[in-house]
């Protein structure tokens, strides 16, 4: 029940913040509001439901520190998407034709920044931090990548290869970068980084969402394999490269500090082993 007390609420900020956001898509100013809010109001609804269930501070979410973390997470982000784009460029896949929209950018920054929260909080703040509990990390990083890969496949060109790219890459470095620091600040970062740069930059397609109009106005060509198509650079063999390699860093790290947690053994399982003794 903590899980659905925690998530059901999350999730109807998200698709009202959503709706909100899409319905005032044309108005940069009042998308940046929307989305801000949604992300902020997010976090606040999240924080009073973990400390209503389960009689705790939410310190994932803590203030303390909250503008380093999240800094440390969009420097990661967009490093990884300029990592992908270059690459990608290299093979002719990508160029710049101009400048596009400042206004554009800054309705983009609203929209990434209420779907970076509000993602990041179902997936990893409920979903992967409760199934840990009991299930351990590889468990909780196995079910909540694929999950998070099949979320995407609600996206207006969103393709099963697009899906099966993002659980490998996203799924798991956001799941890795929880475990690794133990604050929702880092994968939010991240996550907005990446999307921002993404969209908000570079101006391409985002997820099977369709175009954007981010500062820079980006076209690409050439071979789907290599460009993501019109799903977007997440379905690049790039991203899934680079992204299982921020992964293994980020469990690397989680091992180091002692956060991967086993799997917990059942009450019979417990009582058989002690039996034995």
């Amino acid at each position: 029940m903590r899980l659905l007390k925690q998530l059901v609420p999350v999730m109807v900020v998200a698709f009202v913040g959503g709706q909100g956001v899409a319905a005032v898509q044309g108005n940069a100013l009042l998308s940046l509001v929307l989305g801000v809010a949604t992300a902020v109001l997010a976090v606040f609804v999240y924080a009073w439901m973990v400390r209503w269930s389960e009689r705790r501070a939410p310190v994932e979410v803590a203030a303390k520190g909250a503008t380093a973390r999240i800094g440390l997470g969009v420097l990661i982000g967009v490093g990884w998407f300029a990592a992908v784009i270059v690459n990608i460029a290299f093979l002719r896949g990508y160029r710049v034709d101009g400048f596009g929209s400042v206004a554009g950018a800054a309705g983009l920054f609203g929209f990434m920044a209420a779907a970076a929260v509000t993602e990041e909080l179902m997936f990893r703040g409920v979903l992967f931090r409760i199934v840990e509990e009991r299930g351990g990390t590889w468990m909780a990083l196995a079910l909540t990548s694929v999950l998070f890969g099949g979320w995407h496949l609600l996206n207006p060109d969103a393709t099963v290869w697009g899906a099966i790219a993002i659980a490998i890459e996203a799924g798991g470095t956001l799941a890795a970068a929880y475990a690794a620091t133990r604050t929702l600040w880092v994968p939010i970062g991240l996550h907005f980084g990446w999307n921002f740069a993404e969209a908000g930059i570079f101006g391409t397609e985002v997820s099977g969402n369709g175009k954007t109009e981010g500062l820079l106005h980006g076209v690409t060509s050439g071979s789907a394999l290599l460009t993501g198509g019109r799903f977007g650079p997440e379905a690049s063999p790039y991203t899934v490269v680079f992204g299982v390699l921020l992964t293994i860093v980020f469990l690397w790290v989680a091992h180091r500090r002692g956060n991967l947690v086993p799997r917990r053994r059942s009450a019979r399982a417990a009582v058989a082993a002690n039996l034995a003794q």
